[in-house]
């Protein structure tokens, strides 16, 4: 090690100081520039690495000279500290000189890792003061000695780095720019008297952030999550730019709307005018006029349109008081528009804008809805996580990339101190054995099978721990006291690892979680005593398993194992539930009972590897949820220091009461969880409480930087998870101990069960012998006549090859068992085989080929089993079998029939006919005609299904044209159905899945029709919704999708059960918290809860006089029982009526006792932590198995999309196509003069630009409105818009009359003229029949819609059309999802009709959102499948009670009575229908990220496909305009600049294109083919298959352009250079020779001669080393 100890490390000198900055100015008078990059391996903040040993103690914390290249010569030199940690620093330039003694004493200091953990030490301590509200006395104190630390460090960085001069000087670290200012304004608030400057204080908390720069993780996070911000650009601005539009268009539909109130209309005696005519803002007299519902804080909307929301009678619709929610919610001007878009982007109470919109505008803008919220938001966020995840897996590569080129220097060091560390291991660990007794050693040698697998585990500690440690361990930690302990060991031993003893534990663990989610409120006094015994049972049984386990392992062994540390936990926590006494938080201990769960998980190896794999996952990514806890606390100090006290201040703006709502930012805790609610998604209704208390320019900045920058940390922490959990594969877990002994426990009861079959089938098998044997005398002697001996040898030839197979399957059988060790589960399922069946099956054989001649046959079948009574017969297929047995009964029917030749001839003569029908059957099925019948017939039946809502009874009409089409669709199905049998036969219809479907459905609707024919039978006409899923069966683009979703989501299932495990442990948990705790008096008067003081329990709640019906009321969302829980974390997982669930939780205080309000404020802790563990790992979890199997699929699909059929891949392939041409052919200058200026003028690019601006000025001029503007300003814009079309209309114009037809070949352009021509029209139209048929804002719609020129390929930046491409390419898929999609929907709302029709208005049902016709159902359904709203159509649906509505209610117009809802069904309709589509939803966002990933691995793959040729040949065309297909030789740098990657060449290329050898024809010319062979050689290489590609587009172009075998090549560009440079050494040594002559007759001016020679040489060295340098390059 002496040797390379001081490898490269050299002492930084003033000699070395001087030969670099020698070295510096030689290279810059050169001019010459070395390639090279800084070593990722001695970047500032690493490790130094093994190669150059470990530094003397001289060498620490002193100057080096850099052992980088790349900062060799860059003035700078290195320091080292003790951990070996690299820093650097300039040289010169700095203040003083690095040899100075304050600036080495400075830099001493900087570079000590106790200055470092000293100023980490500061910061947590500040971030503590700074969450707090009340300081203590001795705070400000503290503070200032913590800003006397940051200056100190300030001031020592300033020093040692120089101030702003040099590659590290002080202010080249931005971080080091933070420090700066938040201390410059820390001073400045802490010693300033000026008011305005306490803004300063909350730049303070900016301090939070100094924690990423102490930490190399978080730093080094910290640039890549930057890095891949910057990648985020383009889709940010594009996500501004459709926001941008759709507020807009969102202004111009909906502007004022919002206003429209129902306000009492006066009657004839009255005289007072209810309008506000006063023009005071503040004027709020007519909100008493105003017409609310039951229960509504805001009055109703209602609109002039048929399907707007009417308003009931003595009210007028007029827009009057101020928009809802306080005001802000609203499309007056661009910027609430703005809000509101984003608001529905983000999908943020989206229900409650939906219901807004709907009943002041109408139904039909449900369609803008759908597009925003559906397409825009899916769209973008699948853009996000498009980016988010091509930047992940750059980074992983880019990591494998930078492990694998670890230099071969660093790996053999390494290895070599590997080396030495083990040899003195070794020697130490010699010497200590000696030292060892022989109980330990003979302790060691008895170590069971359980600790030896933990070897590896073992060595590892010891390395870590002294060795004392260990002896002083198993001394006391192994027991061998006796023999007969041992001997007590020894058969402990074996009763603990008995696989029966396994799967009784398992049993056990089972029934105890049965016992835990038994419990329930309110629980009698029985169940509650069993439940408490249970688990007395269930605890002992727990004890005596880990005490047994320690019996037989020792304590040493029992506890090397995780599982049995984990075990012994939980029977500590068991047997301390048994100690007595009642004491607060008894709840929140037993609730830890939940934990038993878990311990399923021994016996489950998915459960395992998932643990692992999130271990594996969390410990890789740990800084990044450090990074984001870090973001999370600063958002938290920040709100806390920047709103706090505006919710003591203000707060009687947000409630009458003035007490501060649950979600305020008054403290550090509620801070804190305000931003996890707004990282959760929920953030509208909070900003508008901080609009209420501080304004809105304090309020916006804030939770915009919250929602931003946290969605982002989390979004890239769920795709890291996703991607680690998809490399999840089931099929290569190893199993343990335990769940090896679950697998032989059941083989061994199931091979117990077949043995008492097989002796019981023995005692049946003799008696069916002998009947058997004398059916079969019989058949021989009488029917000998009526078979051929043919047939029986056929027979015979059978029963052999079965022999044969079946010994061949018994011989596989046997190898793998005793390959094994353990009997499989599958060897012994297939062991008995088809019980008594096959068994007289082989008698009946044996018996035929016994008396038809082959007295050997009998016994050759007989030895194929191995016993008569044996468990492992032969295992005969199920085909087979029936074959068989079709065989026997074919015999026996000719023994009985005796069926002569005539009959023989009639029964051919009708399988004949039997096998024409069939052909004929299967000729009409097949038919195209009859499939498209059939698929109108579906479509038919099922839009039927539609009109069926509740005012079918008042269409008679309809109603009975409905009933004989039903009859009539009836028999068409069975129809089809019977000719499906005929074509394919019963079994082979009822093994195809479709069939099966189809048979499904033609039983629906043949049990519909009955149920109308009787009365008792009626509730089966309500299973006529079933019929819709034949539509499924009749389109392949809906069979592909079901195909792939089973195969990507089924695999799934052991994923799915871990997750419903995590579930059921928070649900017990739960249930042991809040059950029946959720009970609330409520004042029937008010609606509002009783304070505490005046109802403190149950029996005061019902001793009050004035409250007699039912007061005391539960949450209908609570934790009393497994079940009910289940549904309230499913909607805390949905983020529904999550508000209200953690509010009861939080105001709860014990069982039968009125709630206060945040009594039990810590149970937030409960949700947060669900959200964390319960659903987002979980999420993670399942969807990265869904990816993983998705990737799986399609691989075995040959790499194409899975959810599109074959026409369709066809289509991908030519979209893929028309994304890349050109939109329009190029068109011919005109000849004529006038007509050639237009032309030069509309296809100039500033002719574009400057409609582009015009198309940016007009949408301005649209942002620049407000509701109820000056009339000055409607005529301003009116004359804007005219001018804007006359501008649009003289562009039309000239395009028409320079290309004439031409112009309408482009689709640009058609949809240009038509914006043109519909502008004019709508803006003259009303001039003529008035603004009520034609709205004013209709012409600025239309010319706002020129805007998505942007996105146009040619004329809009580039990065748009590369963010839309993958979105056009994953069309085809995204269609076929979507009609799964809408018929999910279309199924659910038919059951939604028949079932919830009639429930009673309330919640989330109203006039607007219903099942009682088909569009209110499918209005529903939208919003349950974005996930907004649907707790609250739930919570109407649980109106069951007498108390909430009437059974008895008579429905106008029906015989339907009751509004009465059904909350099973409801439960199961919900959720199975958001665990249907969110599986849907989240193959959608799978296929546009995986088209992301799949273009951007194309990208950097050395390949080149058929669109990297297209582009070719389109920069092709700009250089060849007369496609003569050469260009000349000086265009040829130019043209390589101006191609795309890969075959982009960036410039200066001219060496390198020299070096390709192209070939030149006459004129310095050369030939396309050439270059793009030439360009391709150079991306993908040289190899066999490369030059096979070559030859075949060489040979394919020759083909399709013969012009060029006519031409030949005379040079090449290499022979050109050459003679070029030949050329001008000739020219040059010829004028030498010239001055040497001169020289020789004037000798007097040698001098000048020699000066001249000199340049001329040194022209030539330069020359000669430059073409050297391109050489090497191109070579390179």
């Amino acid at each position: 090690m002496a040797s390379s100890e001081l490898k490269g490390l050299v002492p930084f000198t003033r000699e070395s100081l001087e030969l670099i900055e020698q070295c510096y100015a030689k290279k810059h008078n050169e001019e010459h520039e070395e390639d090279l990059k800084p070593n990722a391996d001695l970047e500032v903040g690493k490790k130094l690495p093994f190669v150059y040993g470990n530094p003397p103690q001289v060498m620490v914390s002193e100057l080096l000279e850099d052992v980088d290249p790349y900062y060799r010569n860059k003035k700078t030199f290195m320091v080292l500290n003790k951990k070996r940690t690299i820093f650097r620093f300039s040289a010169t330039c700095c203040t003083l000189s690095p040899f100075n003694s304050i600036r080495k004493t400075t830099i001493k200091i900087l570079v000590h890792p106790f200055f470092r953990l000293l100023i980490l030490i500061s910061v947590l301590i500040d971030c503590v003061f700074m969450s707090m509200t009340d300081l203590p006395e001795w705070g400000p104190a503290l503070q200032n000695t913590l800003l006397g630390i940051y200056t100190f460090e300030i001031l020592i960085k300033l020093i040692a780095r120089g101030i702003w001069v040099g590659p590290f000087n002080f202010f080249g670290d931005p971080w080091n720019w933070l420090d700066f200012s938040v201390t410059l304004f820390e001073h400045i608030t802490r010693y300033s008297s000026l008011n305005f400057i306490s803004i300063f204080g909350i730049i303070r908390n900016l301090r939070i952030l100094k924690v990423i720069p102490l930490n190399p993780g978080l730093k080094s996070f910290a640039g890549i999550l930057t890095h891949c911000l910057e990648k985020l650009t383009g889709v940010i601005i594009l996500t501004l730019f459709f926001l941008t539009i759709f507020s807009l268009i969102g202004m111009e539909l909906f502007m004022g709307n919002l206003k429209h109130k129902c306000l009492r209309w006066p009657q004839e005696n009255e005289t007072e005018t209810l309008h506000n005519r006063t023009g005071n803002p503040h004027y709020i007299r007519e909100t008493e006029n105003f017409y609310y519902l039951e229960g509504e804080r805001y009055a109703l909307l209602c609109g002039n349109r048929t399907d707007a929301g009417q308003c009931p009678e003595g009210y007028m619709c007029i827009k009057a008081g101020v928009n809802p929610d306080h005001g802000y919610t609203n499309f007056d001007s661009f910027g609430w528009a703005l809000l509101a878009l984003f608001r529905l982007m983000t999908q943020d109470y989206p229900e409650a804008l939906y219901h807004q919109i709907l009943y002041a505008s109408g139904k039909i803008y449900m369609i803008f809805f759908v597009v925003i919220s559906f397409w825009f938001a899916f769209y973008i966020a699948s853009l996000f996580l498009g980016i988010l995840a091509m930047s992940y897996e750059e980074e992983k590569q880019t990591a494998a990339e930078t492990a694998k080129k670890v230099k071969p220097e660093f790996q053999q060091t390494l290895t070599e101190l590997q080396e030495g560390k083990k040899a003195t291991e070794i020697k130490t660990t010699q010497i200590e054995m000696k030292k060892k007794s022989t109980s330990v050693i003979t302790s060691l040698d008895m170590l069971d099978d359980a600790t030896l697998r933990h070897k590896e585990e073992l060595k590892k500690s010891r390395k870590r721990c002294p060795f004392c440690w260990y002896r002083f361990s198993k001394t006391l930690l192994i027991w061998n006291c006796s023999t007969c302990w041992l001997k007590l060991k020894d058969f402990v031993h074996v009763v603990i690892m008995d696989p029966f003893t396994d799967l009784f534990l398992t049993t056990c663990i089972i029934l105890n979680i049965c016992f835990l989610a038994w419990e329930h409120h309110p629980m009698s006094v029985e169940t509650s005593n069993v439940l408490n015994i249970g688990n007395l049972v269930f605890t002992g049984i727990f004890t005596t398993e880990m005490i047994f386990k320690i019996i037989a392992m020792h304590p040493y062994g029992y506890f090397q194992v995780g599982w049995n540390i984990y075990d012994s936990l939980i029977v500590f926590h068991g047997l301390a539930e048994l100690c007595p006494g009642n004491f607060h938080g008894l709840a929140v201990f037993q609730s830890f009972r939940a934990l038993r769960i878990f311990k399923l998980g021994k016996y489950w190896p998915t459960f395992k590897t998932l643990i692992l794999t999130l271990g594996n996952s969390v410990v890789a990514l740990k800084d990044l949820v450090l990074l984001l806890f870090t973001f999370t606390f600063f958002s938290a100090v920040v709100g806390l220091n920047l709103l706090g006290s505006n919710y003591k201040e203000c707060v009687c703006n947000t409630d009458e009461g003035c007490q501060r709502p649950h979600w305020h930012m008054h403290d550090f805790f509620h801070s804190f969880l305000n931003v996890f609610r707004i990282f959760c998604g929920e953030w509208i209704e909070t900003l508008w409480d901080c609009f209420q208390v501080a304004g809105q320019l304090s309020c916006t900045p804030f939770y915009m930087m919250v929602i931003l920058v946290g969605n982002f940390l989390i979004l890239y922490l769920f795709l890291a998870l996703v991607s680690s959990f998809s490399s999840y594969k089931a099929a290569t877990i190893e199993e343990n101990d335990e769940a090896k002994n679950l697998q032989r426990a059941m083989a061994r009861i199931i091979k117990g069960i077949n043995y008492m079959l097989s002796e019981i089938l023995c005692k049946k098998k003799k008696v069916l012998e002998e009947t058997m044997d004398n059916i079969s005398d019989v058949y021989v002697k009488e029917n000998i006549s009526d078979h051929t001996l043919s047939e029986l040898s056929n027979t015979q030839e059978f029963l052999k090859d079965k022999e044969k197979s079946s010994d061949a399957e018994k011989n596989t059988m046997t190898e793998n068992e005793s390959q094994s060790l353990i009997p499989s589960p599958s060897v012994s399922e297939t062991v008995p085989i088809a019980s008594e069946e096959s068994d007289i099956e082989n008698l009946d054989n044996n018996k035929i080929q016994s008396k038809s001649g082959d007295g050997s046959s009998k016994e050759k079948v007989k030895q194929s089993s191995s016993s008569e009574c044996s468990t492992v017969d032969i295992a005969i297929s199920e085909a087979e079998m029936v074959y068989e047995r079709e065989k026997l009964k074919h015999f026996k029917n000719g023994y009985e029939r005796r069926s002569s030749s005539a009959q023989i001839s009639r029964e051919s003569k009708k399988g004949k006919v039997w096998q024409n029908m069939g052909k004929t059957c299967c000729k009409i099925v097949e038919n195209s005609c009859f499939k498209c019948f059939i698929g109108l017939v579906t479509l038919l039946s099922t839009g039927a299904l539609a009109f069926e809502d509740i005012y079918i009874d008042q269409r008679k009409t309809i109603k009975i044209l409905l009933e004989y089409a039903d009859m009539i669709f009836t028999y068409i199905f069975i129809l089809e159905m019977l000719l499906k049998w005929m074509a394919y036969g019963f079994k082979s219809y009822f093994t195809n899945g479709w069939y099966k479907l189809e048979f499904m459905v033609v039983t629906v609707f043949c049990l519909s029709l009955i149920g109308k024919s009787r009365e008792e039978l009626k509730p089966l006409i309500s299973i006529k919704f079933l019929r819709a899923l034949r539509v499924v069966s009749q389109f392949e683009r809906m069979k592909v999708v079901v195909r792939a979703l089973i195969k990507t989501t089924l695999p799934t299932v052991n994923v799915f059960l871990v997750c419903l495990l995590i579930w059921l442990a928070f649900g017990i948990i739960g249930v042991h918290l809040f059950a029946g705790t959720f009970y609330e008096c409520i004042d029937l008067t008010s609606g509002e809860r009783f304070p505490i003081s005046e109802v403190m329990n149950r029996s005061q709640c019902e001793s009050l006089v004035f409250n007699e019906s039912m007061p005391w009321e539960n949450a209908k969302l609570n934790f009393d029982n497994i079940g009910i829980s289940f549904l309230s974390l499913l909607q805390v997982a949905t983020f529904n009526g999550w508000i209200i669930i953690m509010n009861s939780a939080v105001d709860s205080t014990a069982v039968d006792m009125q709630p206060d309000f945040e009594n039990n404020i810590y149970m937030y802790f409960y949700f947060v932590v669900f959200i964390i563990i319960g659903l987002f790992l979980p999420l993670s979890m399942l969807i990265g198995a869904i990816v993983a199997n998705f990737n799986k699929y399609k691989i075995k699909q040959g790499g194409s999309n899975i959810f599109i059929t074959v026409k369709q891949k066809k289509q991908y392939r030519a979209l893929k196509k028309l994304m890349y041409e050109d939109s329009q052919k190029p068109v011919l200058r005109p000849g004529n003069k006038f007509q050639g200026f237009i032309f030069d003028l509309v296809t100039n690019q500033v002719f574009n630009i400057i409609i582009m601006v015009l198309i940016c000025f007009q949408a301005i001029s649209i942002m620049i409105q407000s509701d109820e503007q000056s009339p000055q300003m409607d005529i301003a814009l009116y004359w804007i818009n005219s001018v804007f079309v006359m501008l649009y209309t003289g562009e039309c114009v000239l395009k028409l009359i320079v290309f004439q037809c031409n112009y309408f070949t482009s689709g640009w352009n058609i949809f240009d003229f038509m914006v043109v021509v519909f502008s004019i029209t709508g803006l003259f139209l009303p001039l003529t029949i008035g603004y009520y048929l034609v709205p004013p804002f209709l012409v600025q719609v239309i010319l706002l819609s020129r805007i998505i020129h942007i996105l146009h390929p040619e004329k809009g930046p580039k990065v748009f059309h590369d963010l839309l491409l993958p979105l056009m390419l994953s069309l085809p898929a995204f269609l076929n999802i979507s009609l799964l999609i809408f018929l999910v929907m279309f199924v659910y709302a038919i059951f939604g009709m028949y079932n919830f029709a009639y429930v009673k208005k309330g919640g989330g049902i109203n006039d607007v959102s219903n099942f009682e016709t088909f569009g209110s159902s499918m209005l529903c359904l939208f919003r349950v499948t974005v996930f907004s709203g649907w707790d609250q159509m739930l919570d109407a649906i649980f109106n069951s009670k007498w108390s909430d509505c009437d059974p008895d209610k008579i429905n106008p117009g029906t015989q339907v009575r009751g509004d009465c809802g059904n909350p099973s069904v409801g439960i199961i309709y919900f959720v199975s229908y958001i665990l249907i589509s969110w599986l849907i939803i989240v193959n959608m966002y799978i296929v546009a990220v995986m088209e992301f990933l799949n273009i951007a691995s194309k990208k950097k793959a050395k390949t080149l496909s058929e669109d990297d040729f297209r582009k070719f040949f389109q920069v092709w065309k700009r250089f060849d305009p007369d496609r003569t297909q050469y260009i000349d030789s000086s265009k040829l740098s130019d043209f390589a600049a101006a191609l795309d990657p890969p075959l982009f060449m960036a410039k200066p290329n001219k060496g390198q294109l020299v070096a390709m050898d192209l070939p030149m024809a006459v004129g310095d010319r050369i030939h396309c083919l050439d270059i793009l062979l030439a360009l391709t050689k150079r991306v993908m290489g040289k190899d066999v298959q490369m030059e096979k590609i070559l030859s075949e587009m060489e040979s394919g172009f020759m083909s399709a352009n013969p012009f060029k075998i006519t031409y030949e090549p005379i040079t090449t560009t290499l022979k050109r250079k050459q003679e070029t440079v030949s050329a001008t050494i000739i020219q040059r040594a010829y004028k030498s020779y010239r001055l040497r002559q001169n020289d020789r007759n004037t000798p007097d001016s040698h001098v000048i001669d020699d000066d001249k020679e000199v340049q001329i040489i040194k022209e030539d060295s330069d020359f000669d080393k430059a073409e050297g340098k391109a050489t090497i390059q191109s070579q390179v």
